[in-house]
């Protein structure tokens, strides 16, 4: 097979795991941050049950790594799409496994709001609702932006880890083509376009977010 073709073809596997890796953590995470800072003891609707339950959770799947995470969802994974190998295997275990690292992240975000300003629209007579979309996600949107980067840039490691196991992507092009072949410019080829896509995130994340800040101090 082309070298090029070979690399653009692991490329493009690659950010379609990542992207809808992404996009399906934070339908998941997204809320389920915001419900654990609802639910803290100085939240809105303080429920200390239903929030060590959730933290409990978050803290055993997170502690577990990724690569002994992605071998232990084997099962789970083959029942729900009928395979454990390949980029949509990938994408489930990226999910679960990024699902409590977003909600951590946005409960954090959202919890660094200053107390002042809930308070002055609590005293204007803000409801739950318009504190959390109006008030806590506008003013944590910057910090947002800098979780949503390392979210990706963390998604993009560990896609790279899937391809131990044949998880697809250019973590499964340098293992196959270029460890277990020791043809170590594949390797470092891989290498060289992971780090560009982290540095691509990194840099256009870090730019919007120095824009919505400039925003908020103009306004």
């Amino acid at each position: 097979m082309n070298l090029v073709s070979l690399l653009l073809g692991a490329t493009k596997d690659t950010l379609y795991i990542i992207t809808v890796a992404t996009i399906l953590s934070y339908v998941g995470g997204f809320p389920l941050g915001v419900i654990l800072t609802l639910c803290r003891n100085e939240g809105f609707y303080p429920k200390p049950a239903v929030y060590r339950i959730l933290d409990g959770i978050i803290n055993i799947i997170r502690s577990i790594p990724f690569i002994i995470l992605i071998i232990a969802l084997t099962p789970f994974t083959r029942i729900l799409i009928g395979t454990s190998i390949g980029i949509n295997a990938t994408i489930v275990s990226l999910v679960i496994g990024a699902i409590p690292f977003v909600a951590r992240i946005v409960e954090t975000a959202l919890i660094e709001v200053d107390s002042g300003v809930i308070e002055a629209a609590m005293t204007m007579g803000a409801d739950v609702k318009q504190l959390i979309f109006k008030v806590l996600l506008r003013e944590a949107f910057p910090t947002l932006l800098k979780g949503l980067s390392i979210t990706i840039i963390m998604l993009i490691g560990y896609s790279a880890m899937a391809g131990v196991v044949g998880g697809g992507g250019l973590g499964d092009v340098a293992i196959r083509y270029g460890y277990y072949r020791y043809d170590y410019n594949i390797m470092i080829y891989t290498l060289v376009i992971l780090v560009i896509m982290v540095q691509i995130v990194q840099s256009g994340i870090n730019m919007l977010t120095r824009r919505v800040d400039k925003r908020n101090i103009k306004s």
